[in-house]
Formats: structure tokens, C-alpha cells, sequence
């Protein structure tokens, strides 16, 4: 069996319509559908989308209710990066998740213990990759180069001494001067700590890190402490969180936490329930304090239940400070699995505006006036033979300013296996309505494995109508596009993705390339 280690995968949004997002990445093979992506919103590690499709180096995503992205955005997924190579696979059952929601999986206690015989472990990855746009209105060609590095070594010479780091650097063509100006304009340090294991139950970190237990704290330069008895953990972290402008270190950001957890194994998965508690400074002065509550079991036989609070501890108006308690952020999910074939799933959530009230001090009026979003998600998937899965995800968001709220509606079929040709297929609909506008997006997709599984293509047509109540302007779009992943050798993978999209008077390419170095 193979081993997982928790990494992070970047890439960028390539192509953005109000109900669906388009990620690349520079493989997709640690990411799944139905995973969350994240974005460092506010210094916060926050959930903004859901996968529901992927080719080997895209992929097609929902906006969570209240969330939003732009062209050019980075985005990180979380995934877990198998230490045994395989060939690539095509792709599974296009499917929509079962669970769509910010739901964090319990952590497995027991799994983290330190072993009593330590043995090394080293996995790591290189990588290239080039955006490219071409636009028909414009001469000039944006180019955009991107250099990641991602390591983890485990009990360093049979030590108890481990290191992680995930460092990325950027920069794009004609714009060398900012990176002269300011190194960090380029260079983003997402991770890089070392971890000290006191015992089987202690441990240390040192350097830059998001701890997942305590993910709403964001990243933070310092020391984070952790000891586990028996079904409880604890910890306390201490440091500063990233530069607010380009994420170098900035000591006058300091912060601190403290949390603690409680997972209780059942004979059918599990209870688990945390509670942290989260100050924030800027130059000495309260920028923000909350505290975070978080629930989950499977207590009710195929049922998943979820649950998370926030709540702000601190204001600051008109140089009046107060400890009012207020409910910033709510988000509830269930998930009921009624046969073998059938899923079912339903979530709640509501935000406010998160204040950094030192930070953001001459917009807090306006921020304060902002007010909630709301939104309910519905998605059902039915698979009625081995290889066909079909569904729907219906999605609701209202905000009292909102002329009227935003509606969603996405239903597709999925085909494993086509006869004759070999194939994966996928055809989908979806259906949008907000307050100023009203679209549809048609998509059909091909995916197949050439050269015993050394390459993989996908080709994918959509054909997107946009309707805007301002002005009655109309937008046709037609999008073709073409993902190849080809392994080289067993830890060296090429990717290439090719899109065109067609509009009356003007049309763009978008050319993405990365060659990817796994040891």
C-alpha cells in the first residue's frame, strides 16, 4: 500500500462565468472531484470552490455561496500526494461531490503517533510552467512564468527532526523591475518549518506553517506547540502572520492562539468536535479576535453532519473599543447516502464581513455597513448503472441589497465508458440568474488514455450565453479546449492545455505549459 503526506498544489484561475471557475494547475492527478480549493483571503487559508470536473490539468469548479474569484487569482488545494508512482489513469466518473461544503475531515489520532523505530522519509517536486494569452483586440502578449518547489523530509537521518516548504516564484515578462524593487513581488514562501518531535505525544514547530487544526489563524512565523492524550489534543501557536501586501514576514503583525480537540472513534466513523480561540495584532493594537467552534459525526447510519461557528470577541468604532460577542460566519451540512446509487446533500451558510479593525481602521463604517450573505445548496447524484452517474445542484444566495437573489441550477450526465471509441464522456447544462444578469453554459467533453496510458487528452466545447440587464447587452461565447498530461518518464510529467474562445468581434487564446519533476 502506499503512503500520503499532506501537500499543497497551486495554480490560477484561467476563466471565470458567475456559476462556474476554471483552475489550472500543473497537474491535477492529487486532486479529486468533489475536493475544496482554497485562497489566503484576509491572511485566512479560506474555502472559495468546489471541483466538479477535471481534465489532468484543469479544473471545473462551483463558487461556494458568498465567495468570489478573478482571472489570475492563485488558488491552493490541499491534496495528499501518494509516495508510490503510478501511470495515469483516465479519469473517473465525472461526478458531482457528495459533500459540497467548507467540511474539514476529522483527523485521525491514533494515525499521527510518532512510531517507536523513526525511518527517513523524503518526497519533494519541481516544477516549470508558462500562461500565455493572446488576445485579437491587443498586440501584446501577456506571459507569465511560474517556478514552484514543494519538499518534506521525515525524521532527518533517523531524527527526530522533520522539515516542510513550499516556496514559489513569479514574475512576468517586461515587469523585472518590480521583482528589483521588492524580491518578495515575485517570491511567495507558503511553508517553510522544521518540527521537532519531542515525543509521541509533543511536538514542536519552527518557522512559517498553517496548522490545520487551527486553519481559520492563517499562516503564522513563530513557534506552534501540540500534545495529544488520548482522544484530546491541544495546542498553542505564537508568531506573526504574513505582510498583508506581499507575504514576507512582518513581526508587526504579531498573533497567537490556542485550541483544543476531541475525536471520538465509533464502529462506523467517528465524533469530532474543536473549539480554538484566535488574537490578532497590528503594531500592539487588537486588529482582530474571534474564536472558532467546529462539530462533526456519523452517529445516524449513512448520515454526515457538519457544523462551524465564528464568532467576533472584539470591536473597535469611533476609538471605542468593546468585547461584544457577535456570529460572523455560520455553515451547516448534511449529507445522507439513501442506497448504493442515490446521494443527497443540503448546506446552509451565512458571512459577514470579517474586520481587521487597525488594518482596515479608515474603512470600518463602510465594512460595518455591509451586510450578510446567505446562501442554501442542494445537489443530488443517482447512479443507475455501473458506468453512467447522473445529477443536479441547485444553489440559492440572497443579500438584502441585492436586487434579486442569485439562483443556480446545473444538471449533468456522465458516461465512464463510451462503446466504440474508449472513452470518458460528459455533457452538462447550467442555468444562472443574479441581479444583473441571466446565463446558460452548455459543455460536452471527451476524455481518453493514448500510448498505454503515457498520455492522457481531454477536449472539451462550451457554449456559454450571457444576457445582461444593463444596456441589453448580449454575450456569446464559444470555448474549445485541449488538456494533454504526458508522463516522460516514471516522475517527470509534461502538461500542455489549449484554449480558444470565439466571441463576434473578438477572440483569445490561452496557452498553458509546465513540465513537473516529482523525486
Amino acid at each position: 500500500m502506499s503512503q500520503t503526506d499532506q501537500q499543497v498544489e497551486e495554480g490560477f484561475v484561467s476563466y471565470v462565468t458567475p456559476q462556474q471557475v476554471y483552475v489550472k494547475f500543473a497537474s491535477t492527478s492529487n486532486i479529486n472531484i468533489g475536493d475544496t480549493l482554497y485562497i489566503q483571503e484576509q491572511d485566512f487559508f479560506t474555502a472559495v470552490l468546489l471541483v466538479k470536473n477535471k481534465s489532468s490539468i484543469s479544473c471545473v469548479c462551483e463558487i461556494i455561496p458568498g465567495k468570489e474569484v478573478k482571472i489570475s487569482q492563485r488558488i491552493l488545494a490541499k491534496t495528499k500526494e501518494s509516495t508510490q508512482d503510478e501511470g495515469i489513469k483516465a479519469d473517473k466518473p465525472i461526478s458531482v461531490p457528495e459533500s459540497a461544503s467548507e467540511v474539514i475531515e476529522p483527523i485521525n489520532l491514533q494515525s499521527q503517533l510518532q512510531p517507536k523505530k523513526l525511518s527517513q522519509t523524503f518526497s519533494g517536486r519541481l516544477s516549470l510552467a508558462s500562461y500565455t494569452n493572446i488576445s485579437s483586440s491587443s498586440s501584446d502578449i501577456s506571459q507569465r512564468m511560474r517556478y514552484t518547489f514543494s519538499m518534506k523530509a521525515g525524521n532527518i537521518r533517523g531524527k527526530r527532526l522533520s522539515a516542510e516548504t513550499y516556496l514559489s516564484f513569479s514574475h512576468k515578462d517586461h515587469r523585472w523591475d518590480e521583482i528589483k524593487e521588492d524580491i518578495f513581488n515575485g517570491l511567495k514562501i507558503y511553508k517553510l518549518a522544521l518540527q521537532y518531535q519531542i515525543n509521541e505525544r509533543h511536538s514542536v514547530w519552527f518557522g512559517r506553517r498553517i496548522n490545520p487544526r487551527i486553519s481559520q489563524l492563517g499562516a503564522s512565523d513563530g513557534v506552534q506547540y501540540e500534545a495529544r492524550m488520548n482522544q484530546f489534543t491541544t495546542g498553542l501557536v505564537a508568531g506573526s502572520r504574513p505582510d498583508n501586501v506581499n507575504y514576507s514576514i512582518n513581526t508587526k503583525l504579531f498573533q497567537y492562539g490556542a485550541y483544543i480537540s476531541h475525536e471520538m472513534p465509533l464502529k462506523k466513523g467517528n465524533i469530532q468536535s474543536s473549539m480554538a480561540f484566535i488574537e490578532q495584532k497590528n503594531n500592539g493594537q487588537t486588529d482582530r479576535r474571534f474564536a472558532y467552534l467546529q462539530h462533526s459525526n456519523t452517529i445516524l447510519p449513512n448520515v454526515f453532519l457538519f457544523g462551524s461557528v465564528e464568532f467576533e470577541l472584539y470591536q473597535k468604532v469611533n476609538e471605542i473599543k468593546s468585547n461584544k460577542v457577535t456570529l460572523s460566519n455560520t455553515f451547516f451540512s448534511i449529507r445522507y447516502k439513501a442506497f448504493k446509487q442515490l446521494s443527497l446533500s443540503l448546506s446552509y451558510s451565512a458571512r459577514q464581513n470579517i474586520i481587521y479593525y487597525e488594518t482596515y481602521k479608515t474603512l470600518i463604517e463602510r465594512l460595518l455597513e455591509t451586510e450578510s450573505t446567505q446562501g442554501y445548496q442542494f445537489q443530488a447524484n443517482y447512479r443507475p448503472v455501473n458506468k453512467i452517474t447522473m445529477g443536479i445542484r441547485a444553489g440559492y444566495r440572497n443579500r438584502k441589497s441585492d436586487l434579486k437573489p442569485s439562483k443556480n441550477l446545473y444538471s449533468y450526465i456522465s458516461v465512464s465508458q463510451l462503446p466504440w471509441i474508449h472513452s470518458g464522456g460528459l455533457i452538462s447544462a447550467t442555468f444562472l440568474e443574479t441581479s444583473y444578469m441571466k446565463g446558460t453554459v452548455y459543455s460536452a467533453g471527451l476524455t481518453k488514455d493514448l500510448m498505454q496510458g503515457k498520455i492522457n487528452g481531454t477536449l472539451t466545447y462550451r457554449n456559454v450565453l450571457y444576457n445582461y440587464y444593463s444596456g441589453e447587452f448580449t454575450q456569446r461565447q464559444n470555448i474549445a479546449e485541449l488538456s494533454l498530461g504526458w508522463r516522460l518518464a516514471k516522475k517527470l510529467m509534461l502538461s500542455a492545455n489549449f484554449e480558444h474562445t470565439f466571441e463576434k468581434k473578438s477572440s483569445n487564446h490561452r496557452i498553458y505549459l509546465s513540465i513537473t519533476q516529482r523525486f
